[in-house]
Order: C-alpha cells, then structure tokens, then sequence
C-alpha cells in the first residue's frame, strides 16, 4: 500500500500544471505611470491619477464627467503578486453604486519601456487593459467582447 500511496503521489505531482504567472516585475517598473493625466472621450472627460507606487502597489483614482456631472469612478490598484504583477479594479456609478459586484481581477501579459498590458482572469468586463505613455500622451488601450479601441490622456501640470 505505501508504494500505491507513492506512486499516485507522483503522478499527481507530475500531472499537475505549474502556476501560471506572468512576466516578472515588480511595481518600480510602473513608475512611469505615476501623474495626473486627462482626455476627452467624445462623450466627456476622463482623468486618472496615478500615484507614486509605495509599498509594493500602485493606484489610480478614475473620474469621468460629462455635462457638468460624474458618471463614473473607478479604482485601479496594481500590486507585487509572487514576482509580477496583479491588477484589480472596480467602477461605481453616481451615488457610489457598484457596476458589478467584487473587482475585476487581471494578470500581467506584457510590460518593457513605457507599455504594460494586463488579461482579465476572470469572465465578464475587460479582456484586456493596457497603457503606454510617450512623451506627455498617456494611452489607455481596452480590450472588451465588443472589439479594441484606445483612450489617449495627456499629462497635466500639478
């Protein structure tokens, strides 16, 4: 019995797939993201402030506005999970009503220069979420069911 016990212990050792993780990096490498960026939308204005990452995280506080009112907050927080990177956000309507119930969940795909991209791991939502900055342009590229379509902010003073 002991050698049975061994060998299903190997077998599932063997069997079980690694951890899927994404490409190392830790939350120094988005320091370039930190600023106060903004944008018209066609239906508004979008900002999003990003602060300085601290403390193995990053965030953002979102705010869309359209006809002199919010329609939409939402809150980004990027973290050091194992050696890369988890992004989570969550966006409310006016009144602080949550669109959806948790956080949306999403995993390092892709980061070097000034460009990183994340993947929804869970169903619903985004699919993808990336940004890139050149010079003083901040561009959000979202992924949804619906097709791709970027977000260009522009970096404003303090």
């Amino acid at each position: 019995m002991p050698c049975l016990l061994l060998g299903l212990g190997f077998v599932l050792v063997v069997s079980t797939p690694a951890f899927a993780q994404g490409p190392a990096a830790t939350i120094a490498d988005l320091a370039w993201m930190s600023g106060h960026y903004m944008g018209d939308t066609g239906n508004g204005t979008l900002e999003e402030n990003w602060a300085e990452p601290v403390g193995g995280s990053i965030a953002s506080l979102v705010r869309s506005t359209a006809g002199g009112a919010t329609n939409m907050i939402e809150l980004i927080v990027v973290e050091e999970e194992g050696d890369s990177l988890t992004l989570r956000l969550k966006q409310w309507d006016p009144g602080m009503k949550p669109r959806a119930d948790g956080f949306q969940v999403f995993e390092l795909i892709e980061i070097g220069g000034r460009k990183v991209v994340f993947r929804n791991t869970g169903e619903g939502g985004l699919q993808r979420l990336g940004y890139s900055l050149v010079g003083d342009r901040f561009t959000i590229s979202v992924e949804t069911a619906q097709g791709a379509f970027d977000i260009p902010l522009t970096r404003q003073a303090h």
